[in-house]
């Protein structure tokens, strides 16, 4: 593990003297509470649409953030969530899903398969269930911390329930 820092406690009190979560980051907390999971969307107060911003916002390692990405594999969405220290090496994804061609989701495609904006789009609070990929590089840190539906917004997890909140496939997506 490179972040041996324990998962924070995000299953305190509801957030006192803090102004309400917009819209998409609370249909994310509900999709996370239904599973189950104590992680609370959290917002920012500058944007974290990259993993460089994010991680510069939560003083972690870039690698810690799971950037979510929107691939169309075969015609069909494909979330994958990875590691922000990589880029998606798309012939390695296109054989690990078994689809024959596997390109990025256009922006417009992104906001109606996800209901979120690129550069917040969480894992879970869509329309519809996604099927979702999960980087196994994510794996090496104690804290994976995801968009929380917002390019302000972000939640805390560990790698374990990033996967389960998902049901995603656990996979190498980039060659490091």
């Amino acid at each position: 593990m490179t972040d041996p820092s324990p998962l924070p406690d995000t299953s305190a009190a509801p957030r006192e003297n803090a102004q309400p979560l917009p819209e998409r980051s609370r249909i994310v907390q509900e999709h996370v509470r239904a599973a189950g999971l104590g992680s609370e969307v959290r917002e920012l107060p500058d944007s974290a649409r990259t993993a460089v911003q994010a991680a510069a916002a939560l003083d972690c390692e870039v690698g810690a953030i799971g950037s979510s990405l929107l691939f169309l594999a075969d015609g069909e969405p494909l979330l994958v969530m990875t590691s922000g220290r990589h880029r998606v090496d798309i012939a390695l994804l296109t054989a690990a899903v078994g689809a024959q061609n596997v390109v990025m989701a256009p922006v417009t495609t992104v906001r109606e398969v996800t209901g979120q904006a690129i550069g917040g789009v969480a894992p879970v609070g869509h329309p519809a269930r996604v099927r979702t990929v999960v980087d196994v590089a994510l794996r090496d840190y104690a804290v994976v911390w995801t968009a929380g539906g917002t390019p302000h917004t972000v939640m805390p997890m560990t790698f374990d329930e990033l996967v389960s909140l998902t049901d995603g496939e656990v996979l190498a997506v980039a060659e490091d």
